[in-house]
């Protein structure tokens, strides 16, 4: 049994009411639940929430809903706490997933198909978990212990063209899956043999303000035209 779940916490300080905010016409959490009934690999849409305006649009959507707690809601609870609630709230229902497909509504530049071809690799390639990533053409540096520059994906000395930085990799936030083995092991929605699902760059994009919602509803409709 396969389990698409989406956290959609209620309080954003960034962009107050942001997850039924509407975006080209729907609330923001309605594409991302669009797409995981539509998706061929799960079983079961859950949404995982503490507010109940998003839990009615969510149930309006199709989605089942259930109420997280509040106190795995705050700023600082975990997207892993939300999941952890939601795979024990199953089992007290007799319900236990193999794998658990985590879409995040704020990352809503996806497809049915994307979730479809995800899944399919992630099976194909018996990997433990997945995230879905865009592919990263920037020189990228951290600091080291001492407060100096250190790159992490190219050498000074010969420095490559931005398009020819083919192997970086950025996390976009749309698709994690993971098998429940895996998250109860590691705790976490990554571990064991992490597989990489590459995505357009249009979809790292992720909604945190505004000007992040002004952008993905532009593209969004450019894709809709």
């Amino acid at each position: 049994m396969n389990l698409i779940v989406i956290p959609a916490r209620g309080g954003s300080k960034g962009l107050p009411g942001k997850n039924i905010r509407n975006l080209v016409g729907k609330p923001l959490i309605y594409w991302t639940i669009d797409q995981a009934l539509q998706s061929e690999s799960a079983d079961m849409v859950v949404v995982s929430t503490d507010d109940r305006d998003i839990a009615r649009v969510s149930e309006a959507c199709g989605a089942t809903v259930i109420a997280r707690p509040q106190e795995i809601s705050g700023d600082e609870a975990s997207t892993e706490s939300a999941v952890r609630h939601v795979i024990q709230t199953l089992a007290g229902q007799g319900i236990e997933p193999d794998n658990i497909i985590l879409l995040q509504c704020t990352s809503p530049i996806r497809s049915e198909l994307d979730i479809d071809k995800a899944f399919s690799l992630y099976v194909r390639r018996k990997a433990d978990s997945l995230l879905s990533v865009v592919p990263c053409h920037k020189f990228l540096w951290s600091r080291s212990s001492d407060g100096f520059g250190v790159p992490e994906n190219y050498k000074p000395g010969s420095r490559p063209r931005r398009q020819d930085l083919t192997n970086s990799f950025q996390e976009n936030g749309s698709i994690y899956i993971f098998s429940l083995k895996c998250f109860e092991e590691y705790q976490s929605r990554l571990g064991g043999r992490i597989e990489l699902y590459v995505m357009s760059e249009e979809s790292g994009y992720e909604i945190d303000s505004l000007t992040d919602f002004e952008i993905v509803e532009a593209l969004m409709k450019k894709g809709i035209e």
